[in-house]
């Protein structure tokens, strides 16, 4: 699915976000997550929270999100390509900005490295306004998350398990 990792320097800890709310969500991100398993960099995933879709449209199902950490040589780039590839194998559709989707895959955080690009803001810009990246990437590294951070994020969330 996916191409092989690309050496781009140090290996550096990444966090990588996921989420469905359309068709089978949960095999949506175990294939999402397998497919990041697939490059041997995949160091922990995060419980399974289910969680209120923040912007968009109104009316959307709810999601299921997770955050995998990884520690990886690929480059911030190289993490995005997979993160499309990922979501083109969930036949994800760009039609609304922050719409219903089969799969949403984002980059989160890349060792200590800032980028502000058009295709590519690292960290994610909205990250710390969204609970449910928050309370996931929390379980994983409570450290990156200051206290009442997760407290002021927008949208509900509720853990429901591990996939």
């Amino acid at each position: 699915m996916c191409a092989a990792p690309v050496d781009s320097g140090p290996s550096r800890r990444a966090f990588i976000g996921l989420g469905s709310n359309l068709g089978d969500r949960r095999a949506e991100l175990e294939r999402a997550v397998a497919g990041l398993r697939a490059h041997g960099d995949v160091t922990t995933v995060s419980p399974l929270y289910e969680t209120e879709p923040v912007g968009g449209p109104e009316g959307q199902p709810p999601y299921l999100n997770v955050v995998v950490e990884l520690r990886t040589h690929d480059s911030p780039h190289a993490l995005l390509e997979r993160c499309r590839a990922l979501e083109a194998a969930a036949r994800r559709v760009r039609t609304v900005r922050f719409g219903p989707r089969s799969l949403d895959a984002d980059v989160l955080l890349v060792g200590d490295v800032r980028i502000e690009e058009p295709d590519l803001c690292v960290p994610h810009p909205r990250m710390w306004e969204r609970r449910f990246v928050l309370a996931p990437l929390r379980d994983l590294a409570p450290e990156l998350v200051p206290p009442g951070d997760l407290e002021r994020a927008e949208g509900a969330v509720r853990l429901v398990g591990r996939l």
